[in-house]
């Protein structure tokens, strides 16, 4: 990816054009399309950087293109093309840029075919594909099949639009640009063609099967990899398996968005998982071992004495690996103490006995509690109620 920072004066012709120094009159040529096209103030409407970058990749192009300039460039850097604009070496007579920015206009405004007489070109759309998998399929990696409805191209046809055996004419109106000219006294106005829509051709006797689209509606099943530590949220690109383009235009992307389902026992926060294991009084209060569950199988926890609910432990290297690369993330545990239900009459008599008995101590038992209390306190003092 390009990046232009404030010295943009000062950088390299080549490196603004993102083309190698040896690159050929055709690489320079589709590179200065493709950031023109992005860079463009039609595209950037008050966007000053972009209108920065169009004017610097304009000027790169202006030298790269012309063979004279092109070496005096390479021989003395900017200063050999210093003040030399057009036509300021003498012959060569630089880029056509009527020629090159009316390609660029044409794939801005959707105008393409114009000087060549044929059919508008055109991508064709992306598509995206909402796929749900569970955690451990996003942990783990794995690879499924999906159904795809998209437009094709019409095989009955070639993508051509009409019946085999017959083609499509230009269109005699436009003669094949897709619009008109209107002249009104001093202004002149272009719109799309009436009689072929823009088409820049006519198809008097249409492919039954694609009504004179050239595409139809069809179903495919596709295998789509899911690469291990994908995350909510993430895209995965399929080259080429969006929509046919119109008239034989390359196709679109297709898109997967990865939606991970809720798990039952774990979430995730980036490469680290998250989980609540319960615990018993008496475990909390006297110290103890559970067992845990991790993606990679069982463990055993320690749980160290007088252990408060809420406590969170770290078990390092149990979460997920991120998909871009980068060490495996942890397992962080919250216990939660959990109150006895369901008590019999011995039960109850037994813990009524041990509240007794921790009131011997008094607050050296509940530490916590003691504190609220306090704080309680001097709540009400300050209000005085």
């Amino acid at each position: 990816m390009l990046t232009f920072g404030p010295l943009m004066a000062e950088r390299d012709y080549y490196d603004i054009l993102g083309v190698a120094r040896n690159a050929s009159d055709d690489e320079i040529k589709k590179a200065f399309r493709r950031l023109a096209m992005k860079y463009h103030p039609d595209r950037n409407p008050g966007d000053k950087a972009a209108e920065e970058r169009f004017k610097a990749v304009k000027e790169a192009y202006e030298v790269l293109s012309d063979p004279q300039k092109r070496a005096a460039y390479d021989q003395f850097g900017r200063a050999g093309v210093a003040g030399a604009g057009a036509g300021g070496f003498g012959g060569g007579g630089g880029p056509n840029f009527s020629d090159i920015f009316g390609d660029v206009f044409e794939e801005i405004f959707g105008m393409g075919g114009g000087r060549g007489g044929g059919a508008r070109v055109r991508r064709g759309a992306d598509l995206q594909y909402n796929l749900e998998i569970t955690l451990e399929e996003a942990v783990r990696g794995t690879e499924v099949k999906i159904r795809v409805p998209r437009l094709d191209r019409c095989e009955h046809c070639g993508g051509a639009g009409a019946e085999p055996g017959s083609r499509p004419q230009t269109c005699p109106t436009c003669n094949g640009l897709g619009r008109v000219r209107l002249q009104q006294g001093f202004f002149s106005i272009q719109q799309t063609c009436p009689r072929c829509q823009g088409q820049g051709r006519i198809i008097a006797d249409p492919c039954r099967r694609c009504g004179g689209t050239g595409r139809t509606r069809q179903h495919h099943t596709l295998a789509v990899r899911i690469p291990a530590g994908v995350d909510n949220g993430d895209r995965i690109r399929l080259a080429g398996e969006g929509e046919a383009g119109e008239n034989n235009g390359p196709p679109g992307d297709l898109y997967v968005q990865i939606r991970v389902k809720p798990h039952p026992l774990f979430t995730r926060d980036g490469a680290d998982l998250h989980c609540t294991v319960p615990i018993s009084i008496g475990v909390a209060a006297l110290g103890g071992e559970v067992e845990v569950p991790t993606l990679a199988g069982r463990l055993t926890l320690k749980i160290p004495p007088e252990t408060q609910s809420g406590k969170t432990f770290r078990i390092r290297g149990k979460g997920v690996r991120p998909v871009r690369g980068g060490p495996p993330g942890d397992l962080l545990c919250t216990v939660q103490v959990e109150t006895p239900v369901n008590l019999n009459e011995e039960q109850k008599a037994l813990l009524r006995r041990f509240e007794e008995s921790l009131k011997t101590n008094g607050r050296d038992h509940t530490p916590r509690q003691g504190g609220w209390l306090e704080s309680v306190k001097k709540f009400f003092e300050d209000m005085r109620f």
